[in-house]
């Protein structure tokens, strides 16, 4: 049964399991188990777990499609454990995006051109430990747009790929070790945890702080 966090006649926040697809089995799920129309207004890549929000009416997910279209009054945050440990403790990362769609794959590019996107995040660099033999950070991630796999490339571009992401990068083994923490929006913010699993725990006075 899906964890539900809140709920009212318009909104339904909710906590996604790594590995069903956010675009379809979720909402099934969730549909089924509230008996309510259930409506996707953003994405979670399948690999991903954390903190969700649907609009139960197309009226709230058009309010809510476009919000998150122009920035407006929505906020995620994420965190992710990412190999190696970092100079700057926290900052801005600003990059070209080009997804190809045939590979499932985004690449940072230096040139504006037809399919380019501009991504921007901002990071802050919560802890360090020793994971695997390899040194690895708990960074904490305001996304500032919404670009297919944004976090996973823009980390990974600069030698921090996240634990566990072989699509780019990672050589430890170990599932995708990022997960959504909070959503803020229409005057409502609903956080979770990552679950007491490696390498989260490694962190866990930092989260339960």
């Amino acid at each position: 049964m899906t964890e539900i966090l809140y709920e009212d006649k318009n909104l339904i926040f909710c906590v996604k399991e790594a590995g069903i697809s956010s675009e379809t089995e979720l909402p099934q799920a969730l549909k089924e188990q509230t008996k309510s129309d259930i409506f996707p207004v953003h994405r979670l890549d399948t690999p991903v777990g954390g903190v969700m929000v649907y609009a139960k009416n197309k009226q709230t997910a058009a309010l809510m499609s476009d919000k998150i279209a122009g920035n407006d009054d929505f906020e995620k945050t994420y965190l992710a454990v990412c190999e190696g440990e970092f100079d700057e403790k926290s900052g801005y990362m600003e990059d070209l995006l080009f997804k190809d769609s045939r590979k499932n794959k985004s690449f940072v590019v230096k040139k504006e051109r037809k399919g380019v996107k501009k991504a921007l995040l901002y990071y802050e660099i919560l802890g360090a430990a020793e994971y695997k033999q390899k040194r690895v950070s708990l960074a904490k991630v305001t996304l500032k747009t919404g670009r297919s796999h944004q976090i996973r490339v823009q980390f990974a571009s600069r030698r921090h790929p996240l634990a566990g992401d072989g699509k780019y990068g990672s050589k430890i083994n170990c599932p995708i070790s990022l997960f959504s923490h909070s959503i803020k929006t229409c005057k409502k913010a609903v956080t979770k945890n990552p679950p007491d699993l490696e390498p989260w725990n490694l962190f866990k006075i930092i989260l339960d702080k």
